[in-house]
């Protein structure tokens, strides 16, 4: 594959086989044969660069003081690099987890059962995260948790300005209105942020084997983590361009109440305050959405996913406006 000429030096072999992993929106991922072994290299998109955004060093760390902190839902960190004068941007590799990856087709031996274990496990694996030791795996040392749900509002409101490429007053209208509300206290974990059906690698019977793609992980309020699963976590009577990230909407699958309601079960959180951190979630998945969409619309990447991805934004918009108005999730 072009590109990666200079891998099979850096590896120490005569050469590789790489071939790309289809399906997501954000880091690129590849696997990676070299003679007997197959790692899975992680790097930044082309094109376009974020602020703070696919940091793939950082991301090698979170996975280095997740194993620290005895976090096995996660694939074992080999080594990263810096020198982009080897791939043209930072990168890192780990190992493959054998598994399956579901994206926008249910599994053909996927039932009723198969999505209510997925569910069941899914949560069991974020709530067992955010219940992790952060003193001395390091883990705490990989974010600030002070003012965290003002500093996420704000920073998130601010990329979308940044990414706007047509007015969407819904979102503009929801970010304010979580500056507005930001609840008076908070719980401290550490967090993945990004934590949905794809980025899990699952076995046959619905069971998660490993949590990837780690980039936005780090330490805050553990509501905010959840609000991001939720805004993610479609069901079948919401509009159809919201279920193209999550199979959750399929039968059989919790719905977001009874998300919440296991959560709260199983932490003893107070969950009161659920419609703002799921409005928060629709309005980050909206910026998201936003910034791949500005860098297709600006010719980098050429994926046609990402040509409907404003459709996503406006979707969002709606769906947050009426969370708010009505309270419901």
């Amino acid at each position: 594959m072009e590109g990666f000429e200079k891998l099979p030096a850096y590896l120490g072999v005569p050469s590789v086989e790489v071939t790309a992993f289809p399906g997501g929106f954000s880091n690129l991922t590849y696997q990676v044969c070299a003679g007997e072994e197959t790692y899975v290299l992680r790097r930044p998109p082309h094109g376009l660069k974020i602020a703070k955004a696919h940091d793939m060093i950082r991301e090698f760390r979170v996975l280095q003081a997740l194993e620290k902190a005895g976090y096995t839902k996660m694939p074992h960190p080999i080594s990263a690099c810096e020198d982009e004068s080897i791939l043209g941007a930072p990168f890192f590799l780990m190992e493959k987890v054998d598994g399956m990856i579901i994206r926008n087709r249910p599994p053909a031996e996927a039932t009723g059962a198969f999505f209510r274990q997925l569910s069941t496990s899914a949560l069991d694996v974020l709530i067992n995260l955010h219940s992790l030791e952060l003193s001395d795996s390091g883990l705490g040392a990989l974010g600030k948790p002070e003012g965290y749900a003002f500093r996420q509002a704000q920073g998130w409101a601010e990329r979308f300005q940044k990414a706007k490429t047509s007015e969407v007053t819904s979102i503009e209208e929801a970010f304010q209105w979580l500056l507005s509300a930001i609840p008076s206290s908070s719980d401290v974990a550490f967090i993945h942020n990004d934590f949905k059906y794809d980025n899990l690698v699952i076995t046959t019977t619905g069971e998660v084997q490993a949590v990837l793609d780690w980039e936005m992980a780090t330490v805050g309020d553990p509501l905010m983590d959840l609000g991001t699963t939720l805004a993610y976590w479609a069901e079948a009577e919401d509009e159809d361009i919201l279920k193209m990230f999550n199979l959750s909407y399929v039968q059989g699958n919790f719905s977001r109440r009874e998300v919440i309601d296991y959560y709260a079960s199983k932490t003893g959180r107070n969950v009161s305050e659920m419609v703002f951190y799921y409005v928060f979630g629709l309005c980050k998945v909206a910026t998201i959405a936003q910034q791949i969409y500005q860098r297709f619309s600006l010719g980098y990447s050429k994926d046609p996913r990402f040509s409907v991805l404003h459709q996503v934004v406006e979707a969002a918009g709606r769906k947050a406006i009426a969370s708010i108005q009505t309270g419901n999730i």
